[in-house]
């Protein structure tokens, strides 16, 4: 007999009133019942509220909250989290979709796998294997830095998390832009991750979106690197010290290109302001863009 656990999906709300009801409508389509669908204004100043109240009044399963001051990304993401019941979390964000069967793929494919603590759709064929397959902290974090094959640059919207271990690693940090790229790698020094096919959710692409406005600011792609350095190369990673030697120059590579990279596409003062966090001088800069 197939599980069917209790899955939240998390919607969080901020002036989104042109494409809530598509989001909403998407998991109101669901194959999949046993869901609650928890939806977390942040201080909208459209017809948002509006919308996602009125659905309220419709469906028991839908729950709608209010935060008196805007919190912002990733915090309205923790605390869409704090009022779930369910096994499993679910982010679906107010202008995306996730298919009919998308729910009963995701908790089919985790309940296959119960020491999993997370899982990630959307991604890329494996050669290899057929999706979806488990992997070990130490199989996550070679997959990801030594083998090419991407894992960490996945939205929410690619992800069902465990509520148990979401609230363990303590959610999302407290920072913007790189949040979900921060938290797979927190998960994953600790849980298993299991990797799921395309086909499950849909992501729409629009200017007001957090990834638009992380694109504008390069400064945000050097934080992030800054953010995976630390959980890479540290006490808690799960790679061997051989193997963080190794990322120590990867990664000092992948500053060097983003400074260059700073200083071609946006100019003289955003090249300066990332060489400034970085730390890095003119000549180490060079060197290991060319190392």
């Amino acid at each position: 007999m197939i599980n069917t656990p209790l899955v939240s999906v998390l919607m969080t709300v901020y002036n989104r009133e042109e494409f809530i009801s598509q989001a909403i409508d998407s998991v109101l389509k669901s194959t999949y019942q046993n869901w609650e669908l928890i939806l977390v204004d942040d201080g909208s100043t459209d017809k948002s509220l509006r919308i996602i109240r009125d659905y309220e009044t419709h469906d028991n399963r839908i729950k709608v909250f209010q935060n008196k001051t805007n919190l912002g990304d990733y915090p309205n993401r923790n605390q869409a989290a704090a009022y779930a019941k369910g096994k499993y979390l679910k982010y679906v964000d107010a202008d995306d979709m996730i298919y009919p069967y998308g729910l009963e793929q995701l908790v089919f494919y985790m309940e296959q796998f119960p020491e999993a603590g997370f899982g990630l759709c959307s991604l890329e064929q494996d050669l290899e294997k057929i999706f979806p397959f488990m992997l070990t902290p130490e199989q996550i974090y070679k997959r990801h830095y030594f083998e090419g094959k991407l894992v960490f640059h996945k939205a929410p919207l690619s992800s069902i998390i465990r509520k148990d271990v979401f609230k363990a690693v303590g959610g999302f940090a407290n920072v913007r832009h790189f949040g979900d790229s921060d938290l797979w790698h927190r998960l994953s020094q600790r849980y298993p991750l299991v990797l799921m096919p395309h086909g499950i959710a849909w992501y729409r692409k629009t200017d007001g979106q957090e990834a638009s406005v992380r694109r504008k600011n390069p400064l945000n792609r050097l934080k992030t690197i800054h953010s995976a350095y630390k959980h890479t190369v540290s006490d808690n990673s799960p790679l061997s010290r051989k193997e963080q030697e190794i990322m120590k120059v990867k990664f000092l590579k992948l500053e060097a290109s983003a400074i260059i990279f700073g200083y071609r596409k946006f100019g003289w003062k955003k090249g300066q302001e990332m060489k400034k966090f970085s730390g890095l001088t003119y000549i180490d800069i060079i060197k290991n863009k060319l190392g």
